[in-house]
């Protein structure tokens, strides 16, 4: 029996993956510095793009000619790619940009996932032909020329039935790195930089064409957003937006009722330290009933610690958090990308899965110095590019070892990483988790910059039970993007137990989840009750409560009429 109650065994090339990721190349301008600022673009999203209750996998490449992959999840523990057959895989065209991520929703509710690829560049919306291929209708679809986004996702903001998109720069938008005007394309503070790209919330006709309502809602942050996270954290039945951003404070916008949105970072105890956000990810930590925050962002013992962020919600209306992360154990994840919470051992509290590492290169050599030597700069000096110091082969945070917390359901994590097999040190980008082969345990799917994509297959302790749900909406969103479950159950120790779960598109950075929602319930759990809240604003949404519920197993659920 598995010490933890779960192990991870790398399976990658036992499923027939074999992928590495390229970074980009960009104006020669950067040379020096290159490895640091073509860092990114690793990504996967797990997504059932054929519907035939089987996840399958997304992957980005970063490189100018390079091939997407789509890997068609044979149910035998192999996959195949299907991407070039299907018409997603020539992506990385010369002169359009190159893939970040991915984000997959329904927009004109026809049952099937539609692809949207963000990029530094042009992004791209493919229509999803029944599992059968994908449409590139990008041209008539409204999205903007160019945008250097590193983060996206699909959300229904006004709860209209039609799916939005939220799009987010990183880079400004009037920067072409490839074809740079000067080197003066850097954030303008490490602290306090708002000289990044601009937000676009694009609002959803439900025929594949969005309309831009960004400066209409009040989304004006042009701070260097990495990650987005949508979810009702007010409990109105509207979706709430996070931004991590990388030098500068986390935003937090507040949905009034799907007519505008207004910032309360720093009232809701959040956006008053700068930092480097890097992922954003939403869990039930506490079993009651509410959403955690955690922001991933930089340490390195010596040089810089930033600390990560476990914004844990007071009791009461009023949104205000407070940070946990020290105490609960989930403080230095190092220099560190996505993040995810999921249970993992089935045992009834979420765990945390991390991933980490920025430019691994000489062991020997490390840029730490060179590094803070440019940040103690003025906003002349850090914005200009060629006042960076060249890398010259030095690693910055790499070989970094991973984490895999281990949550009590109490706040209180403990780091099992290396006993249940998750022991790479690649420089560790995006991460994702899945129940890729229907066995009621989440695998997670590591996609690695400059290195290959990982597989682990998760075998937990039979003895602990699990439910899945997999929601579909009835008439408009038909994703369920935005449906909750709490679920009510009594434990072995006949402790009594809440934990709420939403449907989301976007999770940690530049990742996607299984679209089902799974709960890990211990050992010989009684059931009380699922309370399952479809998208709905203003009263309007609909609410289910389902009693009789068969353990061990995923139950769809559509919304009713």
């Amino acid at each position: 029996m598995q010490r933890y109650g779960f192990q991870f065994q790398d399976v990658t090339h036992a499923a027939g993956i074999d992928f590495i990721h390229h970074a980009p190349t960009l104006d020669p301008a950067l040379d020096p510095i290159m490895p640091e600022v073509a860092a990114m673009g690793a990504a996967v999203s797990v997504v059932d793009y054929d519907q035939d209750g089987w996840p399958d996998l997304y992957v980005t490449d970063s490189s100018e000619g390079s091939q997407n992959h789509l890997y068609h999840n044979l149910r035998n523990g192999k996959f195949t790619d299907v991407a070039a057959k299907l018409g997603v895989a020539d992506i990385n065209k010369s002169g359009t940009g190159v893939s970040m991520g991915s984000v997959w929703g329904d927009y004109d509710n026809d049952g099937y996932p539609d692809l949207l690829l963000f990029k530094w560049g042009q992004p791209q919306l493919f229509h999803n032909d029944q599992g059968h291929g994908f449409t590139d209708v990008t041209a008539k679809s409204g999205l903007p020329k160019w945008v250097n986004a590193n983060a996206a996702t699909w959300m229904d903001y006004d709860c209209d039935g039609h799916l939005d998109i939220l799009l987010c720069g990183y880079y400004s938008e009037d920067v072409d790195l490839w074809k740079l005007k000067n080197t003066r394309m850097m954030p303008n503070s490490f602290e306090y930089a708002q000289n990044g790209g601009r937000k676009y919330l694009l609002r959803g006709r439900g025929d594949g064409t969005f309309q831009d309502v960004t400066a209409r809602v009040g989304l004006n942050s042009h701070r260097w957003t990495l990650a987005v996270g949508a979810a009702d954290l007010q409990g109105s039945g509207y979706p709430d937006i996070v931004l991590a951003n990388d030098y500068g404070v986390t935003e937090v916008y507040a949905n009034n009722a799907g007519k505008s949105f207004t910032e309360i970072g720093r009232q809701a105890n959040i956006g008053y330290r700068p930092k480097s956000g890097m992922s954003v990810a939403f869990g039930d930590v506490l079993n009651q009933g509410g959403f955690a925050l955690y922001v991933t962002n930089i340490s390195a013992e010596g040089n810089l610690v930033q600390g990560n962020n476990l914004w844990v919600a007071r009791p009461g209306k009023d949104l205000k958090y407070d940070n946990w992360a020290e105490d609960a154990g989930v403080y230095q994840g190092g220099w560190s990308f996505g993040a995810q919470f999921g249970d993992l051992n089935n045992d009834g509290a979420l765990d945390l899965a991390l991933t980490n590492g920025y430019i691994s290169a000489s062991k020997d050599k490390s840029y730490w110095y060179d590094f803070s030597k440019v940040a103690g700069g003025n906003s002349t000096i850090i914005s200009d590019a060629k006042n960076w110091p060249p890398m010259e082969n030095m690693s910055l945070s790499g070989y970094e070892q991973k984490h895999i917390w281990l949550g009590d359901g109490y706040g209180k994590f403990a780091d099992v990483a290396q006993a249940v097999g998750y022991t790479d040190t690649h420089d560790g980008r995006s991460v994702a988790l899945a129940d890729l082969w229907n066995t009621g345990a989440l695998d997670m799917i590591v996609a690695n910059q400059r290195g290959p994509l990982l597989i682990y297959k998760n075998t937990v302790t039979p003895k602990n039970q699990w439910l899945e749900f997999d929601l579909s909406g009835n008439r408009g969103n038909r994703g369920a993007i935005g449906a909750q479950v709490r679920l009510f159950w009594k434990n072995s120790r006949g402790q009594e137990v809440e934990q709420l779960q939403e449907v989301q598109a976007a999770s940690g950075f530049c990742a996607q989840n299984d679209h089902r929602l799974h709960f890990g319930l211990g050992p010989h759990p009684r059931i009380d009750r699922a309370v399952i809240r479809w998208p709905g604003g203003a009263g309007t949404s609909k609410t289910l409560t389902m009693s009789q519920i068969q353990l061990d197993r995923n139950n769809p659920v559509q919304e009713p009429q």
